[in-house]
């Protein structure tokens, strides 16, 4: 039971976080179009971005695809610590880092959904999902 609440706290962590952001980068925020300009991938990247975390959200939320979705959500995370790290910075436009704590504890929760449904990789492989 306990194991079973954890993982759904993983779960909306993961999501609420993933698609609170996705107004921002539909909307065009100054924010994201700032972030992506930097990044020299705007519009393309912004959107693409929102669509790639839109569909690990939805992956994440099915048990049968949660693994997929985590391991979508691993990768998008990571681009994004990774961008903060080079190019961004910890803190942009004097958010205080929030964005970055974000994508940290996004990448954490889905690393641990990735952990925790690692055995559907095997059914995965063997394309039963």
């Amino acid at each position: 039971m306990k194991k079973t609440l954890f993982i759904w706290i993983l779960k909306l962590v993961a999501v609420i976080i993933l698609l609170q952001t996705l107004y921002f980068k539909f909307s065009d925020a100054p924010e994201s179009v700032y972030i992506f300009s930097t990044l020299n991938a705007e519009p393309f990247g912004r959107i693409a971005s929102g669509i790639i975390e839109l569909i690990a959200s939805i992956l994440i939320l099915i048990p049968r695809t949660t693994f997929l979705g985590a391991v979508l959500g691993v990768l998008t995370m990571f681009g994004a610590i990774l961008s903060h790290l080079t190019l961004l910075g910890i803190e942009v436009q004097n958010d205080g880092g929030t964005l970055f704590v974000l994508a940290v504890l996004t990448f954490m929760a889905c690393l641990l959904l990735v952990y925790f449904y690692k055995n559907d990789f095997v059914k995965l492989r063997q394309f039963r999902i």
